[in-house]
């Protein structure tokens, strides 16, 4: 019967400074155990304590490669490429890493406003995109309207005595308006 040695390690918060000068501070657990005692005594001092040290300088080399928002959206790609190297790298001591998991990445306060500050930019040049898009459907559809109505003179009467209707309908009160002289005209001959 064999007995296992299965701890997890939590790696030591790793704070980098990324490409673009901003500071992010990463933590990472291991999920290890040791398969192969005589191993993991005879070929290093220490499997536990060396497999905590390579996991923190294997996640800040993972970790430089990246750009910040790979980190904030890959973790488990970061987390499967720190299992394969760790992997590898303790096979010798006896140790088989089973798992890696990115805990967690903080930012500076002032680089999460400039990102929250960012991403509400972004929606409202959206929003107003769309407004714009609307408003230029809307125009449009009015220059349609106008040119169909433009060849109808009734048609353009009608429309004008429904304008009329809902003034009077929305405030009600006196509405006293002109006539165009043609309706007038065109009335007085029936």
């Amino acid at each position: 019967m064999a007995t296992y040695d299965k701890r997890r390690t939590q790696s030591d918060s790793q704070k980098l400074t990324m490409r673009t000068f901003c500071s992010v501070a990463v933590d990472a657990v291991i999920y290890a155990k040791i398969f192969d005692a005589t191993k993991s005594i005879i070929n290093v001092e220490d499997a536990h304590a060396s497999t905590k040290l390579l996991a923190a300088t294997t996640l800040r080399n993972v970790l430089g490669t990246k750009v910040l928002s790979e980190i904030l959206s890959d973790r488990e790609s970061i987390a499967h490429t720190m299992q394969s190297i760790l992997d590898h790298a303790t096979d010798p001591w006896g140790v088989d890493v089973e798992r890696v998991e990115v805990k967690d990445v903080r930012l500076p306060v002032q680089m999460q406003r400039a990102m929250a500050a960012e991403a509400e930019a972004n929606r409202d040049a959206r929003a107003k995109v769309i407004l714009a898009e609307g408003e230029m459907k809307a125009s449009r559809s009015l220059k349609e309207a106008a040119d169909i109505m433009s060849q109808s003179p009734a048609a353009m009467q009608i429309r004008y005595l429904q304008t009329l209707n809902q003034i009077a309908a929305e405030h009600n009160s006196t509405i006293i308006f002109p006539l165009p002289i043609d309706m007038l005209s065109q009335l007085s001959k029936k």
